[in-house]
């Protein structure tokens, strides 16, 4: 298999701004990939995320992408490959959403919901196809810890990530024995550009923390990486607080 032991030759990512994204393109280009597609809507940030990776010796192309016209999906991200096999896919994109102003905006809510839910859908279906008709590849899917269990501070967002937490679970059951391989990563507070000035949470971790997870889990074969790994212990506990206690921690 040409991404065998986590180090694929070619990568897409679905979001192509994404700094936990880039992170990982940067870590696997140190190791093996020579091909990077970054699909996102076309900006000077987009641009300039090519050209950074460009400068690390990678073949880098861009092709536009919007989570929120599903109805483009299967034509443009179709049309990468088959310009030739894709080795692996980090679906990267997402939205925080502003909790307090999108409970009074459901226009607001929605679209964070279509967004990290209804076109990872879309985007994860139309290339979980392409993976298995190429016969070989890793759909990676970036989820979070705020999809095990719903908080008052931030449920909107919680529960699309929640969504698309257990779609990307079942599709790699219906996937298992094709060959191709789904990875769920779900990383705790990430310090980055979408949550600064954000009250930071206990074990925040960083997006190249998080791309050495992706990296680690990818050579494993993992079906879920918690980042950092001490999250598993903590959600287990978190998920079976009686709902009354639940409500009045500080979280």
């Amino acid at each position: 298999m040409k991404d065998a032991f986590g180090a694929p030759q070619s990568l897409l990512v679905l979001g192509g701004t994404s700094e936990i994204g880039l992170a990982t393109a940067r870590r696997l280009i140190a190791r093996r990939t020579r091909t990077v597609w970054l699909a996102g809507r076309p900006s000077p940030a987009l641009t300039a995320a090519a050209d950074s990776l460009r400068a690390l010796g990678a073949d880098v192309r861009t092709v536009p992408f919007d989570a929120l016209d599903t109805e483009a999906h299967e034509e443009r991200l179709g049309k990468i490959f088959t310009e030739g096999d894709i080795d692996m896919v980090l679906l990267a994109f997402g939205v925080l959403g502003d909790q307090a102003r999108d409970e009074s905006d459901p226009v607001a809510a929605v679209r964070v919901a279509q967004t990290n839910y209804t076109g990872a859908v879309s985007a994860g279906l139309v290339c979980a196809g392409a993976l298995q008709a190429q016969g070989h590849g890793s759909l990676v899917v970036l989820s979070s810890v705020a999809g095990e269990r719903a908080r008052r501070a931030d449920f909107i967002y919680g529960s699309s990530k929640a969504g698309l937490d257990a779609f990307a679970q079942g599709l790699g059951d219906a996937l298992h024995g094709t060959g191709v391989h789904v990875m769920v990563v779900r990383p705790g507070f990430v310090r980055s550009k979408m949550t600064a000035g954000l009250a930071e949470a206990p074990l925040a971790t960083t997006p190249e923390a998080v791309a050495g997870a992706i990296e680690l889990g990818l050579r494993r074969r993992s079906e879920t990486v918690w980042v950092p790994g001490a999250l598993r212990v903590v959600m287990a506990a978190v998920r079976h607080v009686p709902r009354p206690l639940f409500r009045r921690l500080p979280m």
